[in-house]
C-alpha cells in the first residue's frame, strides 16, 4: 500500500489540507470538478476569463474557494496564476488542466485562425501550466495532475479536427508526463467525459437529429450532468489513487463500450 498504509478510506478520499487549481472553472465541466473538490475539504483556486462568472461560482461553492482571471493562452498568466495560488495557499498539491474550447467545421474548410486557437488552449496550455507546476510539486514533494481529455481523444467526432487533435494530444501528454514525473512524486491522470451538458454542447443539443443519434447511443440512455465528474475528480485528486498514473478514465455512459 505504499505511504497510504494505515489510512481509512475516509482519510484516503479527504482533501483537507490540500490546495489546487481548476482551470476552466466557471462553469460547465469545471464547476462540477470543483463542487467535488470542495466538498472533499479542499481550498481552490479557479480561473477562467469571466470575472463575473468566477465571482459568481465561488460565493456558490464557498469561502475556501478563491478566483482569478487569466487566460490559458498567454504564458504570462499562467506564471501569474501558479503565482496567485501560491500567495493564497502556500502550496499546490493538485492541478485540473480543465479549460477547453471547441470549433466547429468540416476538415476541408477549417480556418488555420480558430486551428491554432483550439490547439492552444487545448493543448499547448495543458502542456504549459502542468510544467510550471510540476515543478512547484517537486520542490514540495510530490502532487497531482488531472487532464480533462475526450471521448474524442479515441474518437474523431464531426466537423472538429482541431478538438479531437487536441484532446489526442491531451492522452497522450499525459501518458508522457506520467512517465517523466512518477519519480518525483508526481502523478498525472485525465478525465475523459462523454457527451455532457454544457455550453459547449449547446449547438449539439440544439440539432434535433444529431442529438437524437448521440442520444440513442448512450447505453446509461441520458447525457452526462457536470456533478457526474465530481467522483472521479476526488479520486484522481485524493490518495484513493495512490498507484494510479497515466490513466485516462473515460466517464461516458457507456458510450466506448459500444
Amino acid at each position: 500500500m505504499g505511504h497510504i498504509q494505515g489510512k481509512g478510506l475516509s482519510q484516503l478520499f479527504s482533501l483537507k489540507g490540500k490546495a489546487g487549481i481548476v482551470t476552466g472553472g466557471s462553469q460547465g465541466l469545471g464547476v462540477g470538478i470543483s463542487k467535488g473538490l470542495v466538498q472533499a475539504g479542499a481550498d481552490l483556486m479557479i480561473t477562467s476569463r469571466n470575472p463575473e462568472k468566477l465571482e459568481n461560482v465561488a460565493k456558490g461553492l464557498g469561502p475556501q474557494v478563491k478566483w482569478t482571471v487569466a487566460d490559458v493562452k498567454k504564458r504570462e498568466e499562467l506564471a501569474s496564476l501558479v503565482e496567485k495560488t501560491l500567495n493564497e495557499f502556500g502550496r499546490i498539491d493538485f492541478l485540473f488542466n480543465n479549460a477547453g474550447i471547441i470549433r466547429r467545421y468540416p476538415s476541408h474548410e477549417y480556418p488555420e485562425k480558430e486551428w491554432d486557437e483550439v490547439i492552444d488552449t487545448n493543448l499547448k496550455s495543458v502542456f504549459l501550466l502542468s510544467q510550471m507546476v510540476s515543478k512547484v510539486m517537486i520542490n514540495q514533494g510530490g502532487g497531482t495532475i488531472v487532464n480533462t481529455a475526450s471521448l474524442l481523444s479515441v474518437g474523431g467526432g464531426k466537423n472538429v479536427p482541431a478538438y479531437a487533435a487536441s484532446k489526442g494530444g491531451v492522452a497522450q501528454l499525459t501518458k508522457a508526463m506520467a512517465n517523466d514525473l512518477a519519480k518525483y512524486n508526481i502523478r498525472v491522470n485525465g478525465i475523459g467525459p462523454g457527451y455532457f451538458v454544457t455550453p459547449n454542447t449547446a449547438p449539439l443539443r440544439a440539432d434535433e437529429e444529431r442529438y437524437k443519434e448521440i442520444s440513442d447511443r448512450i447505453p446509461m440512455g441520458r447525457w452526462g450532468e457536470p456533478e457526474d465528474l465530481m467522483g472521479v475528480a476526488v479520486f484522481l485528486a485524493s490518495d484513493a489513487s495512490a498507484y494510479v498514473t497515466g490513466q485516462v478514465i473515460f466517464v461516458d455512459g457507456g458510450w466506448l463500450s459500444l
